[in-house]
């Protein structure tokens, strides 16, 4: 399974929020911006503090994704 944060990035551009922005309302460095974009994993505190900063749920900002393999093996 892997995670999407696409919709982040659609409700940065909903709140007219750059992701310099997002860094400094949520206190993530550069580096953690770019292993969102790259949708990779980060720690629960980091999803916390985003939250947060753009007032929404864990489950606006992310999305897990299905491998295609597990979706063989389950069928």
């Amino acid at each position: 399974m892997s995670v999407s944060y696409n919709k982040l990035w659609k409700l940065l551009i909903d709140k007219n929020m750059k992701k310099k922005e997002l860094g400094k309302a949520a206190g993530i460095s550069n580096s953690l911006i770019a292993k969102l974009r790259k949708n990779e994993n980060v720690t629960v505190d980091v999803l916390v503090r985003i939250c947060s900063a753009l007032d929404c749920n864990i489950e606006d900002i992310m999305e897990l994704i299905p491998d295609t393999d597990s979706v063989r093996e389950a069928v």
